[in-house]
């Protein structure tokens, strides 16, 4: 199970059942969530712990935690995150409940993210658009990773147990 923490906007739109909160299950945790009543209208999602963002249609919003998953898959594969992380995590993602959003300085890196979508003209390809997105880099990860990509691969690397790779140097896991 994963929790969805959607702005006011975005609840308004989906009608969940009353939101709670509580810990993820699944390998990469929270998500937070957003409507952008750009054109299209889309749905951003966030990933607490790397920053990964995700973007995809928001019509029909009701079906918009069925069709995440889909597109967080193709997002993961195209970083090229191995097949059984990528079937773990759809797995483990099958109930979802929605909660308020709560984590200020994530809210403010879903305002950073929707300034640069709302800057581009093209977003007939939201795929690579949020491939593009997850190159920016990001204040609250300045200690660690500082690009959400980068960050989801550590965190993929951290999960299997592999040593962290950075190119051919070997990162010490202090410096994370």
């Amino acid at each position: 199970m994963y929790y969805l923490h959607c702005t006011k906007k975005l609840l308004d739109r989906i009608k969940p059942t009353p939101p709670t909160a509580d810990a993820s299950t699944t390998q990469l945790g929270n998500w937070y969530a957003t409507a952008l009543f750009t054109r299209p209208q889309l749905a951003l999602l966030v990933n607490e712990q790397t920053l990964l963002p995700v973007l995809l249609p928001l019509a029909p919003a009701a079906t918009l935690t069925d069709r995440f998953p889909l597109q967080l898959a193709q997002i993961l594969a195209a970083h090229g995150i191995a097949e059984t992380f990528i079937e773990t995590e759809m797995a483990l993602m099958q109930e979802v409940s929605h909660a308020k959003t709560g984590n200020r300085s994530l809210l403010g890196i879903m305002n950073q993210f929707t300034y640069q979508i709302e800057s581009q003209t093209d977003r007939d390809d939201l795929l690579a658009l949020s491939l593009k997105l997850s190159k920016t880099p990001c204040g609250p990860l300045y200690k660690g990773a500082v690009l959400p990509d980068k960050a989801l691969k550590e965190l993929v690397l951290r999960r299997d147990g592999l040593p962290l790779l950075v190119g051919r140097t070997k990162l010490r896991q202090s410096s994370l």
